[in-house]
């Protein structure tokens, strides 16, 4: 069977050794960086025409091993799949009915998931979101506080104004925006462990009396115009196509006239929202981030538009994300000892393909990420805005 396998994928030229655990191996070219260790011989029959999801699942559930860089593996599994797995192009999208419990609960399994285990890989900040790197050579704690200035920038944040930070996620946004541009912040987010953590970076930062984080749905935040610009990083992604609207109506609800609305997420390559192809959407919902759905840009700027912002501010993130995300696999790879004293070992063989894989699928444009700046003009149509972006990078 093993040989037959081999024949099947010779073509393809791979630098890659398959070999079936504790007997015969093959090797599909000369001098393999990598080697696909089998360790169910019935995944064998599957591996003839393989998707990325059926690879990934297999390595989670321990059917396969890998030895060899983790980039590296995960070029070698898209040729594998581009070269015998084609996408079904009449693909039925399939919508979420995004509801605050089913929410909770998505939220809470990833970001629950160990803040110990999260602080091996990310920058001191716990930025877990794009960086902005000035520079290719920027580290990643310099491209996460770049990140958050440049956010402030935009957001043209002026002392004494009151920001509102939708997924605060750890704070590093509102620790940067209340330390650097004397804002007060109130901050929201799902997860439990984030905000136990984040509490305590802010008191350490001597910034309680400047920033408010609670747990809560944005779908309860209460009254209107309370805030003078609003920011949302790494959120909309767990909205969900169906709740887009609303989504988009409360920040603008939470905004006062001629405030500003930034929005940063990760959007779809396709303008239907359609996932990832050959499997890799599949892996990702199944392991990483149950019921996330990613609309295309054209999409968020029609439901942002619809309830009355302005969208002033188009920047894709694309280059910054792939490289953001090989840091976070670099880390993680470095850190694998440690790592596994504090999550499963299933957790960490999905984290380990899903960082290296999406770093992977930013850098060939499988997917992209958006900042949107949007404004709410006044009754009038009116609004402060300089007339150019000189003051963002002044």
């Amino acid at each position: 069977m093993l040989t037959q396998l081999s024949d099947s994928l010779s073509k393809l030229q791979l630098p890659l050794r398959l070999a079936i655990s504790n007997g015969p191996s093959l090797d599909l070219s000369p001098n393999p960086a990598v080697t696909l260790e089998i360790l169910d011989p019935r995944l064998l029959a599957e591996l003839s025409h393989p998707s990325l999801d059926i690879l990934g699942e297999a390595y989670v559930d321990r059917r396969l091993d890998i030895q060899g860089p983790i980039m590296t593996v995960m070029e070698i599994a898209d040729k594998l799949s581009l070269g015998t797995f084609k996408d079904d192009p009449g693909i039925t999208l399939e919508r979420t009915a995004h509801d605050k419990a089913l929410d909770a609960e998505a939220i809470s399994y990833h970001y629950d998931l160990s803040n110990d285990f999260y602080q091996l890989w990310l920058d001191p900040e716990m930025a877990y979101s794009c960086g902005y790197f000035h520079s290719p050579s920027d580290s990643l704690a310099q491209a996460q506080l770049n990140k958050f200035d440049h956010l402030c920038r935009k957001l043209r944040l002026k002392p004494g104004e009151r920001l509102l930070d939708v997924g605060c996620g750890w704070g590093g946004l509102a620790r940067h925006a209340a330390r650097h541009y004397g804002v007060s912040v109130y901050g929201i987010t799902l997860s439990k462990a984030q905000l136990d953590l984040a509490r305590d970076m802010n008191a350490e930062a001597g910034l309680e009396g400047a920033i408010d984080l609670q747990l809560q749905d944005y779908r309860d935040l209460p009254g209107q115009e309370n805030f003078d610009k609003v920011v949302s990083v790494g959120m909309f992604e767990h909205v969900g196509h169906a709740n887009l609207a609303a989504y988009f109506r409360i920040l603008q609800q939470q905004v006062r006239p001629g405030g500003l609305v930034m929005n940063h997420g990760i959007t779809a390559r396709h303008t239907d929202g359609r996932p990832v192809g050959r499997g890799a959407g599949t892996f990702i919902g199944r392991y990483v981030f149950p019921h996330g759905e990613l609309p295309h840009l054209a999409t968020a700027i029609a439901e942002m538009s619809e309830q009355g912002l302005e969208v002033v501010d188009v920047e894709s993130l694309r280059r910054h994300y792939a490289l953001t995300l090989e840091h976070w696999s670099n880390n993680l790879e470095a850190s694998l000892g440690e790592a596994g004293k504090l999550v499963s070992d299933k957790a960490l063989r999905i984290w380990r393909i899903y960082l290296a894989g999406c770093a992977y699928g930013f850098r060939k444009n499988w997917i992209n990420i958006h900042q949107i700046l949007a404004v709410k003009p006044d009754s009038q149509g009116g609004h402060d805005l300089p007339w150019t972006r000189a003051d963002i990078y002044s």
